[in-house]
């Protein structure tokens, strides 16, 4: 029977999505192109062989607008007989990606494929692909959800008063993951993961010295009195330190069978397990996470117990730790070297950066079994699992 695997798994170094950022002068196709081209360098594929390459990008409008994954292969030297294309799942388009690619390889429609994301947000604002004024939900949303439905950030708060996660549960987990991350590139953790771009080596947003005092003097994020009244429950916890901040930065994958692994000459990082995809109520948006790890598990025929590390994406604290909440999973083995909240969250780019931490911690600590989640806007999430090979 065919399997798909993971041969291969860059990330540039994840920058501020400011314009002050780190990478901000880099245009994102650029920013793609070096995550192709260092895959190819670091696999010794021949990219010509390659079927398709799969890109995530959520804002596809201005410098990453026309197909963004097609000119950054383009960019990195790749024949131009080799197609790509860009999806968009939201936050979870690169994992996406990652899900396509791997099915075209279980189906036998790919022997190579690569699956990958940019986001350039210092460049391409969150929302720049929605002009003041317009609507992009359209009259039949309006009539479903009559109240209106919010931004993420009221979303977040939502989520944290249902399952009555307070602020300084959030602080103590930001704070854990800044430290996680932290020890990790000291570790060295991160090197074989990571390829520097223009003199940046390591991610911007890390923060060894973060504790939870100082995160305790941040002011609210999202407070609106609007909201406020329409939610008398929030409580306003959520702040710009238990959250996760704006960034800059590419990931790329390279998936192919193992049968092409061994006649390549290929090393498999991770088998693709198992897969799930699933929508959960648009107004919460944020808690598909919780439904996408139940199915994935049981298409797996796996239960908690079975996996040995966990990716969360944390767009924010409470999403991580209402998830854990429902599943029961022990966060000592969530986000093992930090996650979004100090490394970045580069919108299309989180899912293939996610995978790629999560399959060379796999194979640093010697897990069998790991599972990947994450949320989305709209009331979406993605799951999967990967096996040690």
């Amino acid at each position: 029977m065919r399997d798909a695997v993971i041969v291969e798994a860059v990330r540039t170094p994840i920058g501020k999505g400011k314009p002050n950022g780190a990478l901000a002068h880099v245009h994102p196709v650029e920013l793609l192109a070096h995550t192709l081209r260092t895959l190819v360098e670091r696999s010794g594929v021949d990219p010509e062989l390659i079927d398709d390459v799969i890109g995530g990008t959520v804002d596809q409008v201005g410098e990453q607008a026309m197909n963004t994954t097609r000119y950054a292969a383009l960019s990195a030297g790749f024949p131009e007989s080799v197609p790509a294309t860009t999806v968009d799942r939201q936050c979870g388009s690169s994992q996406q990606a990652v899900h396509f690619a791997a099915q075209g390889v279980l189906s036998g429609t790919y022997d190579l494929v690569v699956a990958c994301g940019v986001e350039s947000m210092s460049r391409v604002p969150m929302w720049s692909n929605v002009p003041a004024g317009k609507d992009p939900f359209g009259p039949g949303v309006a009539a479903r959800y009559p109240e209106g439905l919010v931004p993420q950030g009221i979303s977040a708060e939502l989520i944290a008063a249902k399952w009555s996660i307070g602020r300084e549960q959030m602080d103590v987990f930001a704070v854990s993951s800044h430290r996680k991350a932290a020890a990790a590139w000291d570790g060295g953790l991160f090197d074989a993961e990571v390829a520097p771009l223009e003199g940046v080596t390591r991610d911007e947003c890390v923060r060894p010295g973060s504790t939870t005092e100082i995160l305790a003097g941040l002011k609210p994020a999202y407070h609106d009195p609007v909201f406020a009244e329409r939610f008398p429950q929030i409580e306003w916890n959520v702040t710009a330190g238990n959250a996760s901040p704006v960034n800059d930065g590419a990931s790329a994958v390279l998936i192919t069978s193992s049968e092409t692994a061994a006649r390549l000459g290929l090393r498999p990082l991770a088998r693709l397990h198992s897969f799930a995809v699933t929508g959960s109520d648009p107004l919460l948006m944020l808690t598909g996470v919780i439904p996408a790890t139940e199915k994935v598990l049981r298409r797996a025929s796996l239960t908690l117990d079975d996996i040995d590390l966990f990716e969360v994406n944390e767009a924010f604290s409470s999403v991580v730790l209402a998830w854990r909440q429902e599943t029961g999973a022990d966060l000592a083995r969530v986000n093992v070297h930090g996650g979004a909240i100090a490394l970045g969250h580069p919108l299309g780019a989180s899912g293939t950066r996610l995978t790629t931490t999560l399959v060379h911690a796999m194979r640093e600590r010697g897990a069998r079994y790991a599972l990947q989640t994450m949320c989305e806007a709209g009331g979406l999430a993605n799951a999967m699992v990967l096996e040690r090979v």
